[in-house]
């Protein structure tokens, strides 16, 4: 049986969205859970869901890290070898194959401190990079960075497409996934000198190399994986989330404030809605891998509610079982 270590002391709403969306995690996809965090915290939740049989237990970790640790005070709790907080508690669990995959909805940036000093990186791999799926117009991309490294190199660009490939293929399911690189503009020769610079060496890096994309061609599904810097993924990921809210939201007011036609209408198209919001609805994915570290570590939002812990079990548990951490091992050496 698969094994997830949840950070359940990482959402903002801690613990009582994470142990719920646990529980309802291990009755749903048959996992094991380990719950990381303050037992004294955990317990009562726990207990007061009646998980009867299910297989989840506690493994007591005291301390947890916030949006106020950063920078060196940041780095040492992450790299401290009997650290107690609940993110370098549950990473060692996978280090030391007690689990094989770890999900928090924690700080981001803490967590990646965390993975990064405790776990390493694969050997030919230089920066890790946060890798969400966007919803497309024929299914799906998986976009790389949007927030781990606001500045790259060229070669680093050429990693995070072969890490986004294997993963677009062994856990997404897509066959010679096609790879694109965000520009601000289709024809070679366009966009700054990172693109530019990277762009021969991801056409030698033997994948299914489409070429420069632009953000309205990601979201048209031209490709199977977009891959960007840190600093351009993020506004992209931002930037689409804030514009999926105010379509579904204006929607919303129009039908509210349109009169009893509209009302009606609203009604006749609201399974119709439910589709779209369930397609926007980040919390279906539930995080984001964070590729090129050493484990199989998963990041989901702050806000993330039993609904998105649930779901960010799931897709890291398909991770595991798809063995995605050997098979992009592999794909790296066979690329350095």
């Amino acid at each position: 049986m698969t094994i997830i270590a949840l950070d359940a002391m990482g959402s903002d709403e801690y613990p009582i969205p994470d142990v719920t969306g646990a529980v309802d995690a291990a009755r749903e996809y048959g996992v094991e859970i380990i719950l990381v965090g303050d037992e004294a915290r955990l317990k009562p939740v726990l207990d007061g869901l009646n998980p009867g049989s299910l297989p989840i237990r506690i493994v007591h970790a005291p301390e947890m890290l916030t949006m106020e640790d950063k920078g060196v005070a940041l780095a040492l709790k992450a790299r401290r070898p009997n650290a107690k907080n609940s993110m370098a508690v549950g990473i060692d669990l996978v280090k030391n194959g007690q689990a094989q995959a770890f999900v928090t909805a924690g700080n981001t940036g803490a967590a990646l401190a965390t993975a990064y000093f405790r776990l390493g990186l694969i050997e030919g791999v230089d920066l890790p990079a946060l890798a969400p799926v966007f919803p497309t117009a024929t299914g799906s991309c998986v976009v790389l960075d949007i927030g781990a490294n606001p500045d790259v190199k060229p070669d680093n660009l050429r990693q995070f497409a072969i890490m986004g490939s294997i993963y677009a293929e062994k856990v997404r399911g897509i066959k010679n996934p096609k790879v694109g690189l965000l520009s601000n503009g289709e024809e070679e020769g366009k966009g700054n000198s990172l693109v530019r610079e990277a762009t021969p060496l991801l056409k030698g890096a033997g994948l299914n190399f489409f070429g420069n994309v632009e953000g309205k061609e990601v979201i048209g599904g031209s490709v199977d994986v977009a891959v960007t810097d840190g600093f351009t993924g993020n506004i992209m990921l931002k930037s689409s989330e804030a514009v999926a809210k105010l379509i579904v939201d204006k929607i919303k007011e129009a039908i509210k404030s349109g009169g009893p036609l509209a009302l009606l209408g609203g009604i006749l198209v609201k399974p119709a809605l439910g589709k779209i919001k369930k397609l926007l609805d980040p919390a279906e994915e539930g995080a984001a891998p964070l590729l090129g570290v050493n484990g199989l570590v998963f990041i989901g939002h702050g806000r993330s509610d039993a609904f998105a812990i649930k779901n960010a079990i799931r897709v890291a548990k398909n991770a595991a079982e798809a063995d995605v951490l050997s098979a992009m091992r592999a794909g790296i050496a066979e690329r350095i």
